[in-house]
């Protein structure tokens, strides 16, 4: 038996689950899993279906859930098979680290094609765990270049998404358009409050009690694309700045690795600047 994921956005509208699900079980299709929302506001439908059968003519099946649905909907059918992932970092590992340890022992649901930074401190790591890594300086270039240079390394290889392993470079509006909703970043979820250099020791000095991460796709809005996941952390006053750094470095690695879960295993749809995640 071989396994299918559908996932369908369309206007909402009465019977929808009906047609698609008689659709579904005229290809011999049977729902292992059925997940559904409906956005009131903007009178939209969700739907994840995982389903198992025999079947061969993907094409025809979406052909026919096409011709069951509103105008505009869209209608992805996606088998077992693995995404494959470029990451981009700087000079921090903690994200990277764990990302390239779960990829080693196949548990990070995709494959790691390539890691590209704009240093080499990362280089050694990531080789020894037999990951090509490209070294791409931003230094005396202009950042049409420097993306050239980017883009060039990512075209090598067949990938579905970039992640952003604490990169701190701001990427183009054309370099995003390029790989528009494939793009996922991680942040400390100080912002706006404390934006620029040295985030923790804001935090710090401002004595904060909690502290957190925000895992969203790229969009031209620096750090506003739709969010996927977040999570926070107690700190109190027996925290200083290194202690901050280590607690803030643990919930950036929790969220990122949350976020690619869900991206993975085909749980997220982007609705406009928001996202409807079926966990």
């Amino acid at each position: 038996m071989n396994k299918l994921t559908v996932l369908i956005s369309c206007p909402d509208q009465v019977g929808l689950v009906t047609n698609i699900t008689r659709v579904l079980a005229s290809h011999h299709l049977n729902i292992v899993a059925m997940r559904e929302f409906v956005d009131e506001a903007n009178k939209a439908f969700f739907t994840r279906i995982a389903c198992t059968g025999n079947f061969e003519e993907t094409v025809k099946l979406k052909e026919k859930l096409l011709e069951n649905l509103p105008n505009n909907a869209e209608v992805n059918l996606i088998t077992e098979q693995e995404k494959q992932v470029a990451i981009l970092v700087t000079k921090e590992y903690h994200c990277l680290s764990e990302i390239l340890i779960k990829n080693q022992f196949k548990t990070l649901g995709a494959n790691v094609q390539c890691v590209i930074g704009n240093y080499e401190t990362l280089r050694n790591f990531t080789e020894k765990l037999g990951i090509p890594y490209f070294y791409v300086s931003h230094e005396n270039k202009d950042k049409e270049q420097f993306e050239s240079e980017i883009k060039g390394i990512i075209n090598q290889f067949d990938i579905d998404y970039l992640v952003l392993a604490k990169f701190m470079r701001i990427l183009s509006a054309d370099f995003v358009k390029d790989h528009a909703g494939k793009i996922v970043n991680i942040h400390h979820s100080f912002l706006p409050a404390f934006i620029g250099a040295n985030p923790y020791r804001q935090a710090f000095e401002r004595g904060v009690k909690i502290i957190g991460a925000t895992a969203h796709f790229v969009t031209d809005n620096l750090d506003e694309g739709p969010i996927i996941t977040q999570h926070t952390t107690h700190v109190d006053h027996n925290f200083g700045v290194k202690e901050m750094i280590r607690a803030g470095k643990e919930i950036e690695k929790k969220v990122l690795l949350e976020a690619l879960e869900l991206i993975f295993e085909n749980r997220v749809f982007v609705s406009g600047n928001k996202t409807v995640v079926f966990k």
